[in-house]
């Protein structure tokens, strides 16, 4: 009925095109119910409707989108970069769960298609999250490699292939944040525990044979909020759009951090 109701109400000049049975639906359109809110305006956030032709349309939904925004609704605000599922620019969250943008094919989508910000998370505008704390926070791991003596580096410190092969499922994730916004303890605890992206990179640079600070990195994770705040929910390993597993990551963290204290205990 609701879905009868969209088609009746249309404006006249709208170019989705009207079936003689409403209960039939034309899948070269689809219906993207997009929220909104601008900080600028004195009113609640709300949700508009676009009709897309995708038919004349890119394949995933960051072209729909920009589709809208070219030729429906210039005041849509969101972010996208790379359209390769490189920069983690366009998470959002599509039907449920958060993704990239650019990688949720418009042939998989259902009618009608439900587009929301990543969750819990503060919005500057629309579909724009504020990622301040988040970016902040990986920037507390310190996320490049750390030497004894930098002064004293003669040259490149070589790295075999099994060493290096540690790292997959690992260097890959983008920073885009699905996994973390997924979280309930990072949506109750994101002012201290780090979420599961951050501590994927975490455990990327603990693991990393060139680097040299490994002890001072886990002594840094060891807390109770900054790590063990994570209940092994795994919504971040289901959401993550690189098909990355977080939850492992963080399990392998705490496994260390168990190795040292046996060793001290020994």
């Amino acid at each position: 009925m609701k879905l009868r109701n969209f088609f009746l109400n249309l404006g006249k000049n709208s170019s989705f095109k009207k079936l003689n049975n409403l209960n039939q639906f034309d899948f070269s359109y689809r219906i993207f119910r997009v929220y909104r809110w601008n900080p600028l305006l004195i009113k609640k956030p709300w949700v508009n409707s676009y009709v897309v032709s995708i038919s004349n349309c890119g394949p995933i939904v960051l072209d729909a989108l920009i589709k809208i925004k070219n030729e429906q609704d210039s005041t849509l605000a969101f972010r996208r970069s790379c359209r390769e599922g490189i920069c983690g620019s366009c998470a959002i969250n599509i039907n449920g769960k958060n993704t990239l943008a650019c990688l949720y094919k418009l042939s998989n989508s259902s009618k009608i298609i439900h587009i929301y910000p990543l969750p819990h998370i503060y919005i500057i505008k629309d579909l724009v999250p504020d990622l301040t704390n988040f970016y902040f926070q990986h920037k507390s791991i310190k996320p490049w490699l750390q030497y004894d003596n930098v002064n004293k580096l003669q040259k490149e410190f070589i790295q075999s292939k099994k060493e290096r092969s540690y790292l997959d499922g690992l260097y890959e994730c983008v920073l885009c944040a699905c996994c973390s916004a997924s979280c309930p303890s990072y949506w109750w605890n994101s002012d201290r525990y780090l979420g599961p992206a951050v501590l994927l990179q975490a455990y990327r640079w603990v693991i990393d044979s060139r680097d040299k600070q490994t002890s001072q990195r886990l002594e840094y994770l060891n807390d109770s909020y900054k790590l063990y705040r994570c209940h092994t929910i795994i919504n971040c390993t289901k959401t993550c759009p690189k098909h990355l597993n977080p939850g492992k990551a963080i399990a392998n963290i705490k496994i260390l951090l168990e190795g040292e204290k046996r060793g001290l205990n020994s």
